[in-house]
């Protein structure tokens, strides 16, 4: 009595994990899942950025240098990295360009930074008589 207790047991489980198996959803290509995640990043930065008050602009200057700032650090790995075949090729050239882009992006934001507080600076002189 025991063991057909144990057996329908175990054919209850059995048919249990085969309906589960069958509820799951087929895999979805690494490519596909990584193509929707910088399609979605690309819609949540446009709308962030173009909902920004002017007078938040310095400030997010300042932290999309910070990530640049990673983003160098990042590609500096990636352009030192010693890899065997031709992966190693590809990482230093992707890295590189990385490298030369995220630079870009900083010097030009401390660029913008710096005459956005010049235009400030005047305009107090200005009201201040001097």
């Amino acid at each position: 009595m025991a063991e057909s207790g144990a057996t329908g047991a175990a054919a209850v489980a059995a048919e249990t994990a085969a309906g589960a198996a069958a509820l799951v959803a087929p895999e979805i290509d690494p490519f596909v899942f990584r193509l929707s995640i910088f399609v979605l990043a690309i819609f949540v930065g446009y709308y962030v950025v173009w909902s920004v008050t002017p007078a938040l602009h310095t400030p997010l200057m300042s932290v999309t240098n910070a990530v640049s700032s990673v983003i160098v650090v990042g590609a500096l790995l990636a352009v030192g990295v010693e890899a065997a075949g031709s992966a190693g090729i590809v990482a230093k050239t992707l890295g590189f360009i990385a490298l030369v882009l995220a630079s870009v992006n900083i010097f030009g934001g401390f660029l913008v930074t710096q005459r956005m507080l010049a235009m400030y600076r005047r305009q107090d002189r200005k009201d201040s008589g001097q």
